[in-house]
């Protein structure tokens, strides 16, 4: 296991994944994701020293992750071994055209541990990137909650908001939101977030563009985050601070598969975020890759340089004109 991340070179920035790395066992055969995981990897395709902090069983599918992420341009170092519990998998079938997934319990990262190799990399971070899901046991739970107290202050601690019944409470939420810099969370899941965090006991249920923005107002004022990014899919997404916002209405794409289109919006955003870029920097940043991983299927599809150096070079003309 890795202890340092001295490989990184200079400039680059030390981006950290936090939580689940699993295998969705689909119809066509097994697709290895999980979403701090695909972020991870999406962030080092963007340039950063980006690594996977997660935690898998001692058996095949641990080998097959490590053979595949292998090509990837993350960091394994951090990979933690489970000698008794399985690495993750979630069974996904298909019923009338609607997947439906099951998330097996318990697993690998459901015993984070909180190494010294782990506390030195939180120290060094400049992003981690947490959600919910691998807060369900209070082990990890207790290790993520570690890791991001032990980030220094300028690190940005993303809480990507991810509620998949029965696997959150509003303890998660509120003790989440309560150290992170950026929330993002999608539109549908803004009332229960509302509500689970006391922040508005009775939202409305239909969140039109005003009650989104409102509601947005209403997290920033009850935390302490500097940034919160709504979601909502094909039609874009809602950046708010407490004092200007940004409503980008998306990119035409054809959709193959919309696994891992948040989690490459949210490496985007990350990474121009720490660039120190501006809102409508951000938003173009996130829906664009958010929308070339919609085109694409799985969420670790290869990319090649060209379409790399072209998604830059459009982002970057963005930020130029303001």
């Amino acid at each position: 296991m890795s202890t340092t991340t001295s490989g990184t070179k200079a400039g680059n920035k030390i981006v950290v994944g936090l939580g689940e790395l699993l295998w969705d066992l689909l119809p066509e055969g097994p697709r290895l994701g999980g979403a701090p995981a695909n972020f991870a990897v999406m962030a080092g395709r963007l340039g950063d020293h980006s690594v996977i902090a997660s935690r898998i069983g001692a058996d095949s599918l641990a080998d097959d992750a490590r053979a595949l992420l292998a090509s990837m341009p993350v960091d394994c170092g951090f990979l933690q071994t489970d000698a008794e519990r399985p690495t993750s998998t979630v069974t996904v079938k298909i019923e009338n055209g609607e997947p439906h997934y099951t998330i097996h319990h318990p697993v690998a990262w459901d015993a984070l541990a909180f190494t010294p190799e782990w506390h030195n990399l939180a120290q060094q971070a400049d992003a981690v990137c947490f959600g919910t899901l691998a807060q369900r046991d209070a082990a990890s739970r207790q290790t993520i909650l570690a890791f991001l107290d032990a980030t220094k202050p300028a690190c940005a601690r993303i809480f990507d908001v991810n509620l998949r019944a029965p696997f959150w409470s509003g303890e998660v939420l509120r003790e989440s939101m309560g150290r992170a810099t950026i929330v993002k969370l999608n539109a549908a899941e803004m009332p229960q977030v509302l509500a689970a965090t006391n922040a508005c006991p009775h939202p409305p249920a239909e969140q039109d563009e005003d009650e989104l923005l409102r509601g947005a107002h209403l997290l920033l004022d009850r935390y302490p985050m500097h940034l919160l990014c709504v979601t909502m899919g094909g039609e874009g997404s809602l950046l708010v601070t407490r004092d200007c916002s940004h409503r980008h209405h998306g990119l035409a794409t054809t959709v193959r598969d919309t696994v891992g289109a948040g989690d490459a919006f949210t490496a985007a955003l990350a990474h121009y975020y720490l660039e120190g870029a501006a809102l409508p920097t951000l938003s173009e940043a996130g829906n664009r890759w958010g929308a070339w991983m919609a085109s694409q299927s799985g969420a670790m599809p290869p990319l090649d340089p060209s379409t790399a150096a072209r998604m830059s070079m459009e982002i970057r003309a963005r930020r130029a004109s303001g």
